[in-house]
């Protein structure tokens, strides 16, 4: 240590100040975090497998898991479990296909464009306010008992998130950097694909992600309307039938579909924003800067 450093350490002493220690998380290995997260969820089947075997639920409440186990065999081995999936999936995919785009084409009209603000907004916001389940009879009537009505209403459920976040990412965007790249020559969709949507990324990908969410949401909606297919339609016959174990199945599979939706949200994250590390990444970056 250098006799400056000796000096400087004394004159804080002597002044009563304090040298700033600054409270960084601690870093945490991948392995650890990992095992955290997947605690939680050990812990709930860990109370559903002791609350079934003391009798706390009986199976006409709710299946243990190990029947559940035995279910998702049953239902995989006679081919009913893949095909609903495909069939969820297919719809699910299509509606969210059609709402977030709209949504996107949408939020980037009324945010970079005053005139579609003025136009759009104010209805779209009218729109949004009506659940998308009361949607539901009017689809019905328009479209039948179809997939259309289906896909239709995944589709208004998932566009306003998109729609929501997208607007407000592109009217964060920086007026001056855009300015200046209109200086340059670019037109006004080459500045909103070389510069809006790129500013706006991180709000793009929030959009996308409630927008995947409540795709599920509307997908197990939708699949009440007289679906012959599809997860939907095995829980109805499970109620049916009174069979617990097949609807816990269904239920399972449900969210497990949104968990999927998350973690997808969160590989484009990771790929589309590498800068973005993730916050134990961060903290072990700040620490070993700290320590130099």
């Amino acid at each position: 240590m250098s006799t400056a450093t000796l000096v400087d350490e004394a004159a804080l002493r002597g002044s009563g100040l304090v040298e700033p220690r600054p409270h960084l998380p601690a870093h945490r290995p991948r392995l650890l975090a990992l095992g955290l997260r997947v605690l939680g969820p050990l812990g709930l089947l860990a109370a559903w497998q002791v609350a079934s075997a003391t009798g706390v639920l009986t199976p006409d409440i709710l299946a243990s898991p190990g029947q559940v186990v035995q279910a998702v065999g049953e239902l995989w081995g006679n081919g009913q479990l893949p095909a609903a999936l495909a069939t969820s999936l297919t719809r699910a995919g299509l509606g969210l296909l059609i709402g977030a785009s709209a949504g996107l084409v949408l939020g980037v009209v009324t945010g970079f464009f005053r005139l579609g603000e003025e136009l759009l907004d104010s209805a779209v916001q009218v729109l949004r306010t009506v659940p998308f389940l009361a949607l539901v009879p009017l689809f019905m009537v328009w479209f039948g008992i179809t997939e259309t009505a289906k896909v239709a209403l995944i589709g208004v459920a998932t566009s306003f998130p998109m729609y929501v976040s997208t607007s407000g990412g592109v009217r964060n965007t920086d007026r001056k950097l855009v300015e200046a790249m209109r200086s340059f020559g670019l037109g006004r969709w080459a500045v909103v694909r070389e510069v809006v949507l790129p500013g706006a990324l991180p709000a793009l990908l929030s959009g996308l992600r409630l927008s995947m969410t409540l795709s599920v949401i509307a997908l197990i909606a939708a699949e009440e309307i007289n679906s012959t297919e599809g997860i939907g339609y095995l829980m109805a016959q499970a109620q049916n039938f009174s069979r617990t174990d097949v609807l816990a199945v269904c239920i399972l599979v449900y969210g497990l579909l949104g968990l999927l939706a998350d973690g997808v949200v969160r590989g484009l994250e990771r790929l589309l924003m590498p800068w973005r590390a993730p916050s134990t990444a961060r903290a072990g970056a700040a620490g070993k800067a700290v320590a130099r």
